[in-house]
């Protein structure tokens, strides 16, 4: 669901409806502006799970990782991404890091992140998917809406 949704007339229309997420997170990916129903991860520099979802078919999802706001390590890099495109995902937030900077910025997937770091994350697997996340005070809940562009992030109350 990459059509062009404009943040700023969404929230002049829905307004209360809808929470803006006030963390400056940066526009990484190639689709500056995109939106899709939420799926959910939670874990701290341990990337697995979110390997593990984007290899499932997305049909238009936004995956929300909060990763702790760590920058320590790189929550997604250059070949995740592209499985999650492969599979069908609109976007990726992350609440962290990502990796392979440039890469991701050709490729046709929302994303944005805290910044970037080269050092690869842990692969235990710790974690937890499709649970309520709480970014910036935002509820965000699996299933619900969210709206991505470079003006910011909202999301379905």
């Amino acid at each position: 669901m990459s059509e062009h949704v404009n943040t700023a007339d969404l929230y002049d229309e829905r307004g209360e409806e809808l929470e803006s997420i006030s963390v400056q997170l940066q526009n990484l990916g190639g689709h500056s502006h995109f939106s899709g129903p939420v799926r959910t991860v939670r874990c701290f520099e341990d990337n697995a799970l979110v390997k593990t979802i984007l290899n499932t078919p997305g049909e238009g999802a936004v995956l929300v990782v909060d990763g702790h706001a760590s920058l320590r390590t790189a929550l997604m890099g250059d070949m995740i991404a592209e499985s999650a495109v492969a599979n069908g995902w609109a976007g990726v937030i992350i609440n962290g890091a990502i990796r392979d900077r440039v890469a991701l910025g050709r490729l046709p997937l929302g994303v944005k992140a805290l910044g970037s770091n080269p050092r690869k994350s842990a692969k235990t697997g710790i974690g937890e998917v499709d649970v309520d996340l709480v970014i910036d005070r935002v509820r965000i809940q699996p299933g619900v809406m969210i709206y991505s562009d470079p003006d910011g992030i909202l999301v379905e109350r």
